[in-house]
C-alpha cells in the first residue's frame, strides 16, 4: 500500500522532469491537447455559472409571484424600497455607501466655495479697518 502511495506523488514528479529532460517531440502535441482541455473547462465554468444564475433569477421570480400574491390577498401596497434606502444614511462609516463622481464635484466645489468666502471675508475686515483707521485720522468739517 505505501508503495502504491509513493509511486502515485513520486511518479507524476518524475514523469514531468523526464518530459523536461527527455527533449520529446510530443511538446507541441501537449500543448494543444492543454490548451483544449483549458477552452473546454473555461466553457464548462461559463456554462455552470449561467445555469446557476438562471436557477437564481427564476427562483427569485418565484418568491417575487408569491409576495405579489400575499400582497393582493391582504391588499397590501408595494413598498418602494428603493427610494428609501437611498434616503437613509448608514451609521457605521464602513457601511456607507461610496460617493459618486458628481457628488464628489460638488463637495468639491462647496469647499472652493468656502474658502472663497474665507478670502473675501478676510478682504472685508481688512478694509474695514483701514476705513476706520482713515475716518479717525480724518476730520470733517
Amino acid at each position: 500500500m505505501a508503495a502504491f502511495v509513493a509511486k502515485q506523488m513520486v511518479g507524476n514528479k518524475l514523469s514531468a522532469v523526464k518530459g523536461a529532460v527527455g527533449g520529446d517531440g510530443d511538446d507541441s502535441d501537449d500543448k494543444e491537447k492543454e490548451e483544449e482541455a483549458e477552452r473546454e473547462r473555461q466553457e464548462a465554468i461559463r456554462e455552470a455559472e449561467e445555469r446557476r444564475k438562471e436557477k437564481h433569477r427564476k427562483m427569485e421570480e418565484e418568491r417575487e409571484k408569491m409576495r405579489q400574491e400575499i400582497r393582493d390577498k391582504y391588499k397590501i401596497p408595494k413598498k418602494e424600497e428603493i427610494a428609501e434606502q437611498q434616503q437613509q444614511e448608514p451609521d457605521n462609516p464602513l457601511m456607507r455607501k461610496k460617493k459618486t463622481p458628481e457628488e464628489l464635484a460638488a463637495e468639491a466645489e462647496l469647499e472652493d466655495q468656502d474658502e472663497f468666502t474665507k478670502l473675501k471675508n478676510t478682504i472685508e475686515t481688512q478694509v474695514n479697518e483701514l476705513k476706520s483707521q482713515i475716518e479717525s485720522k480724518c476730520v470733517m468739517q
